[in-house]
């Protein structure tokens, strides 16, 4: 029975039909991750990523070093973000402020007319500021965030305006205990960012006076949401050298309350 044997042997290595299925593959479970990576408004931690994705520890954070090898996914820390990549193929920055573009654009173009310098809207994005509009014109100030759209939180004026309202963005900040330093301006203490933040709410508008790029001087405003937390920050960037602030803080100002209003509005 040479032939029943045979047909015996081959239907007794066939794999169950369920078999296979209940032990993703690798593939699937950066999926998994890439799919929670996205969802989170927020770094998320290891300990997130695998209750979300079911993942053990030591699989998620294997595949997690894949994926920052790749710039599908970034570490923030002790905790993760979708990484370059990944953001320039999905357009995941934009998706964090759904909706808001038709309403804040015609403010930003204002803005630039009136001060005929960069305009920026910024938005938190883990431990950074992410520009998600800029407007500009031929003569515009140059700055290190013109590759990345995005810049520290310390040392610029959206930043500042981001972390001064936001307490939960400023205890993670603040906990670091100091800064990188940019510039010779860069505050990098604790104390001296605790002091400037401090101002900020005092007179509800951020200054960055070449702390980031030198030659730059900026100037940013708090833009709140209909339930009155934080939503994003707008600024404008000039040379340092004829950068009239005082001029261009009541502009600013202006237009974030302008887009404050707009949203409670909507």
């Amino acid at each position: 029975m040479p032939t029943e044997s045979a047909g015996q042997a081959l239907t007794d290595e066939r794999p169950a039909p369920d078999q296979g299925r209940s032990q993703p593959g690798s593939l699937e479970r950066g999926i998994d991750l890439l799919i929670a990576l996205s969802a989170a408004s927020r770094p998320v931690t290891l300990s997130q990523l695998c209750r979300s994705t079911g993942l053990p520890k030591s699989t998620a954070h294997r595949i997690l070093g894949v994926l920052c090898s790749r710039e599908l996914a970034r570490r923030v820390g002790s905790a993760y973000l979708p990484g370059d990549l990944l953001e320039s193929m999905t357009g995941i920055t934009r998706a964090r402020v759904p909706g808001t573009r038709t309403i804040v654009l015609p403010y930003l173009l204002h803005l630039y007319e009136t001060t005929r310098q960069t305009v920026n809207l910024a938005v938190p994005w883990g431990l950074e500021a992410r520009y998600v509009e800029r407007l500009y014109g031929h003569d515009r100030v140059r700055s290190r965030s013109d590759d990345s759209d995005r810049a520290p939180l310390h040392c610029t004026a959206t930043g500042k305006a981001l972390l001064a309202y936001d307490p939960r963005l400023r205890r993670e900040v603040l906990a670091r205990g100091s800064f990188e330093r940019m510039t010779r301006r860069t505050i990098t203490t604790l104390a001296g960012l605790e002091r400037e933040l401090a101002q900020v709410r005092r007179h509800g508008v951020a200054y960055s006076q070449e702390e980031f790029t030198e030659g730059v001087a900026c100037v940013a405003a708090p833009v709140f949401g209909p339930c009155g937390r934080i939503r994003m920050a707008v600024g404008v960037a000039a040379p340092a050298h004829a950068a009239p602030l005082a001029k261009l803080s009541i502009s600013v100002r202006g237009a974030a309350q302008a887009i404050s209003a707009a949203f409670l509005g909507g």
